[in-house]
């Protein structure tokens, strides 16, 4: 079965809710009617273009395939993401936190259901990523150019490549963390293959796979200590690091915390700016390598423990001294 009918069949099997998703179909008549505009060549007759590529400025594709795209990729990430927080939302909720997330008519039923939603979504933002990849590399064959792969980053600068979302890391940690907790769970979907975390010589990394021999792997080791993630955060960039090491590249303490870097501060791997405000932490992976790698995490607590006390002693004795004009 080709993909697209692949992908039809997956969003049709949502049953009543109704999905934002990549509008294959509609992208794909929109790169008939651009390649006939291009062979063309405004007197109506077809001629050979091998070799050839769009126009700089072709009103169809600049005018309707990549705002299409964008827009659909827009609406598929804003979904996912408010899911998925509100999701891992209820599960790490706790005491009077959980009562009052219930009395809104926030919690998703039994434990059971909250594992199969968390796998659904973490399906659904795969299965849009490979429609993604799947209508540039066509647009790229049509056109003989490599201006779909260049869109690929311009949608990551945009934060809507749904690949970089913190969220998916998330729940595939989630996943991970609770898949065996259940035993009548219900069956994964057959798109679905799991996640799982590998060690690499102490080195950790998220898989997952999906259908038509898709797999995601995330590099769960910090570019700045070149240690596995403690306390990790996602930039908005989408690159995770440490959250003392994330505070050190921003040139902020762990007591004022990333929200108070300045905004010109950069990601020490893409350089992109501005993308320590919206860092989000990322629980369930700390969970899931403290479960994971304990030797190494009970070392690296007792160390990041006496360099947090050593920090807030210097801040609170900096706050005093400015109190009393010292």
């Amino acid at each position: 079965m080709k993909f697209c009918k692949k992908y039809e069949k997956y969003m049709q099997g949502q049953g009543h809710k109704k999905l934002p998703g990549v509008g294959l179909k509609k992208l794909k008549k929109i790169l008939k009617r651009c390649r006939k505009q291009v062979h063309s060549h405004g007197d109506g007759i077809l001629h050979d273009t091998s070799g050839s590529t769009c126009p700089r400025h072709c009103p169809v594709c600049d005018g309707t395939f990549f705002p299409s795209l964008c827009k659909e990729m827009s609406d598929v990430v804003g979904f996912f993401n408010k899911h998925a927080q509100r999701l891992l939302e209820v599960h790490l909720a706790s005491g009077f936190h959980k009562c009052f997330i219930w009395l809104k008519g926030k919690s998703h039923g039994s434990h059971a259901a909250l594992i199969q939603e968390g796998r659904d979504l973490v399906t659904y933002a795969l299965i849009n990523a490979i429609a993604m990849r799947k209508i540039l590399k066509k647009y790229d064959k049509i056109h003989y150019s490599k201006q779909g792969q260049a869109f690929k980053s311009q949608a990551q600068s945009k934060h809507i490549e749904i690949l970089q979302s913190p969220w998916l890391c998330e729940l595939m940690a989630f996943h991970i963390n609770l898949r065996d907790t259940n035993s009548k769970m219900k069956k994964a979907p057959a798109l679905f293959e799991g996640c799982s975390l590998i060690l690499n010589d102490g080195k950790p990394s998220l898989s997952c796979e999906l259908f038509d021999s898709f797999k995601l792997d995330i590099d769960l080791t910090c570019s700045i200590c070149l240690d596995p993630v403690f306390d990790p955060v996602s930039l908005t960039c989408g690159h995770i690091f440490c959250c003392m090491c994330a505070c050190k590249a921003a040139s902020v303490t762990i007591v004022d915390g990333l929200k108070a870097a300045n905004p010109k501060e950069k990601c020490p791997i893409c350089r992109e700016a501005g993308v320590y405000e919206g860092a989000v932490h990322l629980e369930e992976l700390h969970i899931l390598l403290n479960r994971s790698c304990p030797e190494y995490w009970k070392e690296r607590r007792k160390t990041e423990k006496t360099e947090r006390i050593q920090e807030v002693k210097e801040h609170w004795e900096s706050q005093c001294r400015l109190f009393m004009g010292i």
